[in-house]
């Protein structure tokens, strides 16, 4: 069955950085696309960003563009995602997930604060 682990979150200072990482397991993890999704505190949850399965990236929000990147590694089922200059607004539980997969995992919490 399919598994996905988030983790690498925490508190952090505005401006501050923090790579959140997702462990997948039970499914041939190379031939999907994967996405980052975030919820915060009284939102929906929105996509943050995409990788296909041939490794072509894509971030969602124009106020996450040129601050997060989306990466994978496919010998050891995981993809990342690298966040810099964090802002408050960045604050929110962040998911990984199948893009279309509507199972979720825990996800990991991200507040940024001073």
């Amino acid at each position: 069955q399919v598994q996905l682990v988030e983790s690498g979150g925490g508190l952090v200072q505005p401006g501050g950085s923090l790579r959140l990482s997702c462990a997948a397991s039970g499914f041939t993890f190379s031939r999907y696309a994967m996405t980052w999704y975030r919820q915060a505190p009284g939102k929906e949850r929105e996509v943050v960003a995409t990788i296909t399965s041939g490794g072509i990236t894509t971030t969602h929000p124009d106020s996450v563009k040129g601050r997060f990147t989306i990466s994978r590694d496919n010998a050891k089922n995981t993809v990342y995602l690298q966040m810099n200059s964090l802002k408050p607004e960045d604050t929110a539980v962040y998911y990984c997930n199948i893009p279309g997969r509507t199972t979720w995992g825990q996800g990991t919490q991200v507040t940024v604060s001073s």
